[in-house]
């Protein structure tokens, strides 16, 4: 399966919440498409190896609005839009582009924000260390109720322990 890893943990956090089909490919749709507006930003923010500073994070945070744009203009992806536009939302109403707090935020984005974060922990970058899975899950539960949706980072880690054994080797 070609899906890239936050599709694939997207539609796994899915099935742990019982979604039906539909949301499930829409979770997994929306993980390959959610950072498409980044194309219009200039690689050296996006690719800085320090910390960006304020006027290149607020380039960054223009990326799920370009990436609403796009989709709502591509024949198909339209029903994917508002769920890119609201992957930076936060739990806790200190998100972006429009500050929507809990369940304003649909659920789609709520999960594609908890696998997006997991992956980016996780991940190799050059600007940073990567966590461990453990330090990720902890990571997730620190900030649960103020970033994140806290019964989707419950289920979250309700599945990985189950998954644990096999260290997401079905990613």
């Amino acid at each position: 399966d070609a899906l890239p890893i936050l599709s694939k943990l997207s539609r796994k956090i899915g099935e742990a919440l019982e979604l039906d089909h539909e949301v499930l490919k829409e979770l997994e749709t929306t993980g390959l498409v959610h950072d498409i507006g980044k194309i219009a930003i200039d690689n050296t923010i996006l690719n800085k190896p320090g910390k960006l500073t304020e006027p290149e994070y607020e380039v960054i945070k223009k990326h799920p609005e370009i990436s609403y744009h796009i989709l709502k203009s591509a024949d198909g992806f339209t029903r994917f839009a508002e769920h890119v536009l609201s992957h930076h939302e936060r739990w806790d109403g200190n998100g972006y582009p429009r500050g929507l707090a809990g369940e304003e935020i649909p659920l789609v984005a709520r999960i594609i924000t908890i696998a997006d974060a997991y992956e980016a922990m996780t991940a190799v970058r050059p600007y940073k260390e990567s966590l461990t899975h453990t330090e990720a899950v902890d990571e997730l539960k620190r900030f649960a109720g103020s970033q994140f949706d806290p019964a989707i980072v419950a289920t979250f880690e309700e599945f990985c322990i189950l998954e644990e054994t096999q260290g997401f080797s079905g990613l």
